[in-house]
């Protein structure tokens, strides 16, 4: 009898928690139901386009320019870099200005590497007219799940034997994009490419009439780096100094300056993110750090201003005005090469995401649900637990907090009554009523705060707790 009694005490309690958890489910999502992802036609600088919206984030995508996202934003701050000059024109049928030249019509799209001049190799764009200037099929598929899409495929070109493909995919309650790329073999013979992905990302100050001197890119160098400096100088000086390398904290900082320049690393991090306006402007990408990649890098940072570098076996000089050098970085995210027969593809795999991190504050670490961008620190007072940090995050949710023994053994998990959002900063600071309802447990050497909702339950950073 006493068992039974047991088991009906214990079932009743299992109820009451499962009754308490699908309550605050509700209650965390009842303010997202309106953050449903949509594809639909739209315009944008007077170009047609095709609008992904999910209430947070919007996609500008320009399937008759090169299949470009021509521009993404968080609420009202756009990222990307666009040609103002050209904005709601059309290429021509060559995809070439008048005398032939390059028409740089800004944004992000998709190149093969590496990039030269002088061997069928070697692609020596730009311009590459027929990949990143000619018009691109677009299909949206239906709505699946929590998702909507947008498929692109550029022309076959000749010249490189290659064709892209790449989804571009938005979900739901979040600022997460996912971009995935393919390269097929076009050609009668094999043909071996990178899929290189550029994004032009907008460093004019607000007025439009200079550039904004507080934009930085943050992107972890590899610890065993086959460059001696953790990084390589492609073009330009090797003093220039739009790129500081933290040796201590294995961190390449690039400061947007008016010199023209370009590194590469070979970061086996897989992130780098941009602060420009108190947001982060995030990808996060895969790595392979046993394969051969073009330059030998993963990541590439060219700073468009003016100055003097070689390249095509000549030395170019950019002129200082907005014409030659309009106020833009790029950030530029490779793959391995691979090595394609006739009629065979390649994938590669990156993700974009923004959140507002509350002012131009550096970025110190990135994981799948945020940045962080001030340390998270952990203390006991007294018998309260006193929490301080910055952060970003990429999704709607609320936070959790969960203990971990010297063994990283589990032991306990609480979750704090706070809702996040991408739209405002994540602030720690040492309030005990914050923690209130939190019993730390004794064996409790580390405490890990996590993001859970409408992205994926997990940990945007972990820490000691110091008692």
């Amino acid at each position: 009898m006493e068992s039974r009694n047991a088991k009906e005490k214990e079932m009743k309690i299992i109820r009451i928690v499962l009754v308490m958890l699908a309550v605050g489910a509700f209650v965390h999502s009842a303010s997202m139901l309106s953050l449903a992802a949509e594809v639909k036609e739209s315009s944008y600088k007077g170009w047609k386009t095709l609008e992904i919206n999910n209430g947070l984030i919007q996609l500008q995508l320009l399937p008759d320019i090169g299949g470009r996202i021509i521009q993404f934003k968080l609420n009202d701050c756009e990222y990307l870099w666009v040609n103002n000059q050209l904005a709601g024109q059309m290429p021509p049928p060559t995809g070439l200005g008048p005398k032939g030249e390059w028409l740089n019509w800004g944004g992000d799209k998709l190149w093969p590497a590496p990039q030269g001049w002088g061997s069928d190799d070697k692609w020596p764009g730009p311009p590459g007219p027929t990949i990143e200037g000619l018009p691109h099929k677009a299909l949206a598929s239906p709505r699946k799940g929590s998702h909507v899409a947008v498929h692109l495929t550029s022309p076959e070109d000749k010249s490189t034997g290659i064709q892209f493909t790449r989804s571009i995919n938005v979900n739901d309650g979040g600022t997460h994009v996912k971009i995935h790329s393919i390269m097929r073999n076009i050609d009668t013979k094999p043909r071996r490419w990178g899929i290189w992905e550029v994004t032009q990302i907008n460093c004019a100050d607000r007025r439009g009439t200079g550039y904004d001197k507080d934009i930085w890119a943050y992107c972890p160098m590899n610890p065993k780096s086959i460059f001696p400096k953790g990084f390589k100088i492609l073009y330009g000086a090797s003093d220039n100094p739009a790129f500081q390398a933290d040796a201590a904290n294995k961190m390449m900082r690039i400061h947007y300056v008016r010199q023209v320049g370009k590194i590469g690393l070979d970061s086996a991090a897989g992130w780098l993110a941009v602060v420009r306006d108190g947001h982060a402007f995030v990808e996060r990408f895969q790595c392979f750090p046993d394969k051969k990649y073009p330059d030998d890098a993963s990541v590439e940072f060219w700073i468009q201003a003016p100055g003097k570098f070689d390249a095509a076996g000549k030395e170019n000089v950019i002129a200082d005005n907005p014409v030659e050098a309009p106020p833009y970085l790029e950030t530029e995210v490779l793959s391995p090469f691979a090595e394609l027969r006739p009629g065979k593809t390649y994938d590669f795999q990156n993700e974009w995401s923004a959140t507002n991190i509350g002012g131009n504050f550096p970025v110190l670490d990135c994981t799948e649900v945020g940045v962080t961008c001030e340390p998270f620190s952990a203390k006991m007072d007294g018998d309260r637990l006193l929490l301080t940090g910055r952060f970003g995050v990429f999704y709607t949710g609320y936070l959790l907090l969960s203990f971990f023994d010297a063994k990283e053994k589990q032991l306990k998990q609480f979750s704090l009554n706070v809702n996040v959002t991408p739209e405002k900063p994540l602030v720690l600071l040492p309030d005990p009523q914050l923690t209130a309802n939190v019993k730390v447990p004794g064996s409790a050497a580390k405490v890990a705060i996590c993001t859970a909702g409408n992205g994926p339950y997990a940990e945007l950073a972990r820490a000691p707790i110091r008692r």
